[in-house]
């Protein structure tokens, strides 16, 4: 292929890394100016996803990139999650006077990661794409650079970032010295009748290296702590966009990569969902700050992603994306909700925080129901949709037994979704609540809404996309 359709297939990315160059002028110029570049790199982003959706389908840079439908479903839903973070994040910096220049221009830095990330051909690739994206994070984790907690967080989540990233290549290098390439297709050649001891020992430490970056246990240490510390707008993006890209990495170098290894892999996935699914449970019962909650909340949600990626078929990658793509609209509502929700200025983040909320904030209580009852996993909200995609797809592959297993993990956390619910509408009032942004109002309510009842329309084009999407995965 001619560089000029390399470029076209890499338009979006393009698109994004000349957005963040020309904000990083503008602001550099006109540093308050906040609002409006805000909004522009709202608008790159959308157009990032148009030209995703609506661009060619190919492979570029000699297999290093690839534009198929697996690609463009992730892309168009990770680049409009990173457009709906950004006038979350905004206003609420805004109130704090804490608004700067440089948080539009990281969010779509981390958004060029993430496409990088979905569309990766190769293992030189996949590690830049992955390293683009966790340097931005790691920023917008300690965004308030006067808060303790923030410092902490961004530290915490800085030093064993590096620690994956060094799991991941020292992965990736074995896998090349044992299998001859970097390419996934010519990886997948070489270990079309099951993975050697060197390439398998090797794959054992990228799946490491990548398990850290979904916060699947027992690689998840960081998870919890970071989100506490972290903003909280800047929790509702990495808990949802970041988590949808790097389980789409991780089905793109299994399936694409190692297709010939399924039952060599499958079983280390099922371990990490497993461990993910009961530490994400039983670890969430003794929380008392909700972004700390959620942050168990979200490694459970990670255990059954990676419970459907473990069928190792187009039926597991299909559960695995209806999955996070259901997900992170939910998790996305909730932290709206979090973002809107405070007393004297002051967030309100604990469970006791939200006594009596559906006297005080009616509609903003109703919206945290929504999503608790959805990540519970009740019918008909769409976290019952996802759950059931995941457990149908492990079922069929003969997973039943972790299928039961992770159904015993659900039943588990439903206990503090349904404490929250109780505190929310049961207990008296300890007080009133300032007014929310129109614009995290607007988001939450929006989510919500999604979250039942139009993920009932919303699944008859979804289920046919992530098929598409799933089909593409394995095609290297």
């Amino acid at each position: 292929m001619t560089f000029s359709q390399d470029f076209a297939l890499a338009l979006p990315e393009a698109i994004l890394a000349g957005a963040a160059l020309i904000l990083l002028v503008w602001g550099a110029f006109q540093p308050k100016a906040v609002v409006a570049l805000n909004g522009a790199a709202a608008l790159a982003l959308v157009v990032a996803a148009f030209a995703s959706m609506f661009g060619p389908r190919g492979v570029a840079f000699n297999g290093a990139f690839a534009a198929d439908d697996g690609a463009v479903f992730c892309k168009t839903a990770i680049y409009l999650a990173s457009a709906v973070a950004l006038p979350m994040a905004g206003r609420w910096f805004a109130t704090r006077g804490e608004g700067k220049f440089e948080f539009p221009v990281l969010v779509i830095l981390a958004a060029l990661g993430m496409g990088m990330m979905v569309s990766a051909g190769d293992l030189i690739a996949l590690y830049i794409g992955v390293e683009l994206q966790s340097l931005a994070l790691y920023v917008l984790a300690a965004f308030r650079r006067d808060d303790a907690k923030g410092s902490e967080a961004g530290l915490k989540y800085f030093v064993l970032g590096a620690l994956s990233s060094g799991l991941l290549l020292y992965g990736a290098s074995l896998i090349y010295g044992f299998a001859g390439s970097t390419k996934f297709h010519d990886i997948a050649i070489a270990v079309q009748t099951g993975a050697g001891n060197g390439v398998l020992f090797g794959l054992v430490f990228l799946i490491c290296g990548l398990a850290f970056k979904v916060s699947a246990a027992p690689f998840h240490m960081w998870t919890p702590d970071v989100y506490e510390g972290a903003p909280t707008p800047v929790v509702g993006f990495f808990s949802a966009a970041p988590k949808l890209a790097a389980m789409a990495l991780f089905a793109r170098a299994l399936i694409d990569a190692f297709p010939g290894a399924v039952d060599q892999w499958r079983q280390i996935i099922v371990i990490l969902a497993l461990s993910s699914v009961f530490v994400g449970a039983f670890a969430g019962l003794a929380q008392k700050n909700l972004k700390r909650l959620w942050a168990y909340s979200s490694i459970a949600n990670v255990g059954y992603a990676l419970l459907g990626l473990a069928a190792g078929n187009e039926a597991g990658t299909q559960s695995m994306l209806m999955f996070m793509v259901l997900y992170m609209v939910d998790v996305t509502g909730f932290f709206a909700c979090l973002t809107a929700l405070s007393r004297d200025g002051k967030p309100l983040e604990t469970i006791e925080d939200m006594a009596g909320l559906i006297k005080t904030r009616p509609g903003i209580a109703l919206a945290m129901t929504a999503f608790s009852l959805s990540a519970l996993g009740l019918p008909p909200f769409s976290g019952f949709w996802a759950k059931f995609y995941v457990f149908k797809a492990a079922i069929d592959a003969g997973l039943g037994w972790a299928a039961v297993l992770g159904l015993v993990g659900s039943v588990v956390g439903a206990f503090y979704y349904l404490r929250l619910i109780k505190t929310m509408w049961f207990e008296p009032a300890v007080g009133g609540a300032d007014k929310p942004a129109f614009e995290v109002k607007a988001i939450a309510y929006g989510a919500a809404l999604f979250s039942f009842p139009l993920v009932l329309i919303a699944l008859i084009w979804l289920d046919p996309l992530a098929r598409a999407a799933a089909a593409a995965f394995g095609r290297a």
